[in-house]
């Protein structure tokens, strides 16, 4: 994303239904809703109900994509409601479908919004932030198409910048600058041939570089290289919000202002060849991405595949049922109708169409129920699915079965240290059996609970895992309750250790 903000801005068109590219639309054929929901019990335990919503919301998607170009547009998403408590994989959900088909994804709370017209967020940054993620991915992986080539021909830019600098070192002839403005025919042919000799010698040190530059050879050496400008204002960092303006605003008009007042130039620098190759690369993987293009690509895919989600929707009700003007409540929830329903979003690329976003909406409902949202927002949310509390057996899965489950990281992050972990099933068992006891007792967290359980049980191994390389600790049952057990029998310790 900062490489969208460095940037200027560049001209604002609308985007035309179509115009992403089949190479730049999340290839699809093979992830049929089975396949999705294969994926996704890779990270997720249970939650099959919400899974399989997801996933044909998704396929939807695809089946979209295919359909003539008029009863394309006439196709809406069916926004899905997920209503459960926090920590049983809401979110995540969420995030690794979106990561699956590769589409721009953006989790916002709606308590971080408020009504228009208010101080605070508008709903509307909500799809400027998507264009944003959406450049942003995109911008890298155009990168990462061009790295190899932009590598080659930062070398060649790096080689030339030795050859002439080793050159330039060498000390120049008396007379000859004076012998040039005064030559006779010969003089200018002996010239002639001087400058040759000097051509040649040129293009030998070139190739003597490039040889040594294949090698790493040169890369404590120093260079002076001309950096391009890009990005000086931005350590300022954000700007504070001023009345009347959103952030997003006020940022690009301060920098519309500073480079107006004072024009970027490029300047020279002194740096090591290693880090000359790194901002050369840089410089050449800019020039061959075209910028407007990523942009209209990414405004594609975020009209046609982008996934939002809204977490803590129903902390938008208002808690008497009194619909009036709330400024994070019912008014917010308005705000969120014609972004839901498709509506136009003029950002700092162009305007940018909501209709076919897809909304995943989650709340616990713990006070309230999915009826008590004003009736226009239920009616963009058809597709509402209950996610389950989590058992004890939940949470032992979840320990173990995951391709990221938490006692996978804790092995390798100390296995780094030399230190191997051992997770035996009785340990992790206790851990599960633990973590279902605090949740009954305390706050209902989910999953979540098991970090901190898990954080306070490897606490003193963490620590000292530095300094025991090579031994095996073996994480059982007794382990497991001489660090946590009384912590978790105690309701006062509990509620606040764990």
């Amino acid at each position: 994303m900062a490489e969208t903000l460095r940037r200027p801005n560049p001209t604002q068109t609308g985007h035309r239904p179509g115009a992403d590219g089949a190479a730049d639309r999340p290839a699809m054929d093979d992830l049929t809703p089975a396949a999705i929901v294969t994926e996704l019990d890779k990270y997720i335990i249970g939650q099959s109900d919400a899974k399989r919503a997801v996933a044909v919301a998704l396929r939807n998607r695809y089946r979209r994509q295919l359909l003539p170009d008029d009863l394309r547009q006439e196709v809406q998403p069916k926004n899905i409601l997920m209503i459960g408590p926090t920590g049983v994989g809401k979110t995540e959900i969420a995030r690794r479908v979106a990561k699956i088909v590769d589409a721009p994804f953006l989790k916002v709370e709606a308590t971080k919004f408020t009504e228009v017209g208010y101080v605070g967020r508008d709903v509307e940054s909500i799809v400027r932030d998507l264009v944003e993620v959406a450049i942003s991915m995109l911008h890298g992986e155009r990168m990462e198409q061009v790295k190899d080539e932009a590598t080659r021909a930062a070398v060649q830019r790096l080689a030339d910048l030795l050859a002439t600098q080793s050159v330039e070192r060498k000390p120049v002839k008396n007379g000859r600058r004076h012998a040039a403005e005064n030559a006779t025919p010969e003089d200018a042919a002996a010239l002639q041939r001087q400058e040759l000799a000097s051509e040649r010698r040129l293009q030998r040190e070139r190739k003597r570089l490039l040889n040594l530059l294949d090698q790493q050879a040169l890369e404590e050496e120093t260079v002076e290289i001309e950096i391009d400008p890009e990005g000086e204002y931005e350590e300022y960092g954000p700007l504070d919000f001023v009345s009347g303006m959103t952030p997003e605003d006020l940022h690009d008009t301060f920098h519309d202002f500073l480079d107006g007042l004072v024009p970027r130039r490029p300047y020279r620098r002194r740096v090591s060849v290693r880090e000359a190759r790194r901002i050369l690369t840089q410089q050449e993987s800019n020039r061959l991405v075209d910028f407007d293009a990523v942009v209209e690509a990414a405004i594609g895919r975020v009209e046609n595949a982008a996934v939002v989600f809204l977490d803590e929707i129903d902390k938008t009700i208002a808690s008497d049922g009194d619909y009036g003007g709330d400024v994070s409540g019912a008014g917010v929830q308005r705000d969120l109708l014609p972004i839901v329903e498709g509506s136009v979003v003029v950002t700092r690329y162009g305007p940018v169409k909501t209709d076919h976003i897809l909304f995943i909406a989650a709340g616990a409902f713990h006070d309230n129920r999915p009826s008590d949202l004003i009736p226009e927002l239920q009616g963009r949310f058809p597709i509402r699915v209950e996610l389950s509390s989590l058992s004890e057996a939940d949470l032992y899965a979840i320990l173990t079965e995951p391709a990221n489950a938490l006692t996978k990281q804790y092995h390798a992050l100390l296995a780094t240290e030399g230190l191997t972990l051992a997770f035996a099933e009785s340990g992790m068992r206790e851990m599960a059996r633990l973590a279902t006891l605090v949740n009954s007792r305390t706050e209902d967290i989910g999953a979540r609970r098991l970090h901190t359980i898990l954080e306070k049980v490897l606490e003193e191994v963490s620590f000292d895992a530095p300094s025991r390389s090579g031994e095996t600790v073996t994480i059982d049952a007794g382990f497991v309750a001489g660090r946590v057990g009384e912590v978790a029998a105690d309701d006062d310790l509990s509620s606040f250790i764990l």
